[in-house]
């Protein structure tokens, strides 16, 4: 402590007012006011050292807990429910601290996401690629028979296409997740924004014979993004359209009140079993009626989108019945 060049300036200013002050009080007063001065002076100085030895003690104490929290260990609580400045101090180190280890759990809960993140994209890729080399090494064959030559570079290119949707689609739920999407706010009609949505799908539904219902007032709308709003959409009339059968029927309704605007989608498909439902918006999962070729990122993508556009999403569904979401764009976020 005495070797501290401030504790050192300090003591020679002290000991230099005590020094004038004895020499004052001797001269013009007595010396045994002298001496009661030099000795109140002596246990002032010995009070502040003892007082500068404790914060220095404390100091270090703080400079401990720091080293500790550097290394990772943040459980310590260095608060003591005191006044004064270190008290202060102690409390501001101790939210830091608390803040820190909040801030290093996401990260790890992050880190682990992104792992189990990698892990599902693997395993996506890795069947269509496999496929992919098989139909390469059999395309290799010169004596191949043309009509198995077309229908295996027809099946590479239909594998092709179904990477190409999925890079893409894990792209924009990376960009989501990472909070680097704008989102426009804008008006939005919902009636065009439905065609807009439906206009992709016209071919699958026709090729399976399927009816679409469209119902609802030409001037509803709500305040999101057209465009991102349509890509939630197309995932969902799509789930529909592959989980109903030849002839059935889609129904998308959308209406307006005060509170919100509602679109609801409709199917007489297949449905989704009851122990499905509270998993059907987790990526990469895949229910008891999913196809062969469904990667579980489609309804995913759908919910992200919502969401981050202060919407909700419900599902009701009933197996051999059929499956219903139902999507409400509130009109003030409270």
């Amino acid at each position: 402590m005495l070797r501290n060049r401030e504790v050192q300036i300090l003591l020679v200013l002290l000991l230099s007012i005590t020094a004038i002050g004895f020499i004052v009080a001797a001269l013009f007063i007595s010396m045994p006011a002298a001496v009661l001065v030099l000795t109140v002076s002596i246990g002032l100085i010995g009070s502040s050292l003892i007082f500068t030895k404790w914060r220095y003690r404390e100091i270090q104490k703080l400079s401990v807990y720091l080293k500790q929290i550097s290394s990772g260990d943040f459980h310590l609580d260095v608060r003591d429910n005191s006044e004064g400045e270190l008290s202060l101090l102690k409390s501001d180190i101790f939210k830091v601290t608390r803040m820190l280890s909040e801030q290093g759990a996401l990260l790890h809960e992050d880190k682990a996401k992104l792992t189990n993140a990698i892990s599902d994209i693997s395993h996506q890729l890795k069947t269509p690629l496999t496929s992919m080399i098989v139909m390469a090494d059999l395309l290799r064959d010169k004596g191949l028979e043309d009509g198995k030559r077309a229908e295996f570079t027809r099946n590479l290119q239909v594998q092709l296409e179904r990477m190409e949707w999925l890079v893409s689609s894990l792209l924009k739920l990376s960009k989501i997740d990472a909070g680097t999407v704008f989102f426009k706010k804008e008006r939005v009609l919902v009636a065009p924004l439905i065609q807009a949505a439906v206009d992709p799908l016209l071919i699958p539904m026709d090729i399976k014979m399927q009816y679409i219902k469209i119902n609802g007032d030409e001037q509803v709308s709500f305040i999101g993004d057209f465009h991102w709003t349509a890509e939630a959409l197309i995932n969902l009339i799509k789930n529909s359209v592959e989980h109903t059968s030849e002839g059935g029927e889609i129904s998308i309704h959308f209406s307006e009140n005060a509170l919100f605007t509602e679109i609801t989608i409709t199917d007489n498909g297949k449905g989704i079993a009851k122990e499905d439902l509270p998993y059907i918006f987790r990526r990469f999962y895949k229910g008891k009626n999913a196809g062969d070729d469904s990667v579980g990122i489609g309804l995913a993508m759908a919910y992200s989108i919502i969401t981050s556009q202060h919407g909700d999403i419900e599902v009701n569904s009933q197996p051999g019945v059929g499956t219903r979401f139902q999507i409400k764009f509130y009109k003030q976020v409270i």
